[in-house]
């Protein structure tokens, strides 16, 4: 049996890392490996991007696009995967079906702004789904079912 006071790393588990700036014979002395001069040999300057006076490439390409910092992200179910569940007993179809559900049965992950079903698979029960958003055959497969989509 292991004592806690007998606990220790596995050998090279830990990396000893290499003292610089103590003499000459070690290798790392002296500019302890920053080379002469300049602003790479001095700490605390690091500046992303800049190349030396000359107009960095971020800014000398030309920009596109547009990103929607107020876009909504959706945790996706798809029929396919529903029918799957239910067939495992994961999901009970006589129940009503929301997000929580989902994320009981393992379907979501994490919710992010809400649950959309989308079409792909097919789907065989009957099943009353409450979530964010539906596409339109999503929706008309649920309907053929003999279910039906409620958007919340």
């Amino acid at each position: 049996m292991t004592k806690l006071n007998d606990i220790r790393d596995n050998p090279g588990a830990r990396y000893k890392a290499k003292r610089v700036g103590r003499g000459i014979g070690s290798g790392k002395g002296k500019t302890s490996g920053s080379g002469v001069k300049g602003q790479s040999s001095r700490t605390g300057v690091a500046i992303n991007g800049f190349e030396g006076g000359q107009m960095p490439i971020y800014r000398r390409l030309p920009k596109r696009g547009f990103n929607n910092i107020f876009a909504k992200e959706y945790a996706v179910v798809n029929l396919g995967r529903l029918q799957t569940a239910i067939d495992k007993g994961r999901l009970d179809a006589s129940q009503p079906i929301g997000s929580a559900e989902l994320v009981a049965a393992g379907l979501v992950g994490a919710l992010l702004d809400g649950v959309r079903l989308l079409g792909q698979g097919e789907l065989k029960a009957k099943v009353a789904i409450t979530v964010s958003g539906a596409s339109k055959a999503a929706v008309a497969a649920v309907e053929k079912a003999g279910g039906s989509v409620s958007i919340a």
